[in-house]
């Protein structure tokens, strides 16, 4: 199992309003699956990054493709893949 950086920098900030609760739905749906490891938006209003679990970049991009901020042009991606030096407890 590798993890992979998704990068989803703001491409259209009304359509990533609209689309939004279909977002965190794919999201959830995609988190009961074991497909993630972690998410969050960025403060600064510029995206977000989701935290992928997958064998390989093809798997996890197919995925990305699915998230219906990239299918409504919302958002776009970038995939790196991201090795975990440790893993840190993060408070509540």
């Amino acid at each position: 199992m590798s993890y992979f950086a998704v990068f989803l920098p703001m491409k259209d900030e009304e359509k990533s309003k609209a689309f939004r609760p279909a977002h965190l739905s794919f999201l959830e749906e995609k988190e009961e699956e074991g497909f993630i490891f972690a998410k969050g938006r960025f403060a600064d209003g510029s995206g977000g990054l989701v935290i992928y679990k997958g064998e390989i970049m093809e798997q996890v991009e197919e995925l990305v493709k699915q998230d219906p901020y990239v299918v409504k042009g919302a958002r776009d991606y970038e995939i790196r893949e991201w090795v975990m030096s440790s893993k840190a407890v993060l408070p509540e």
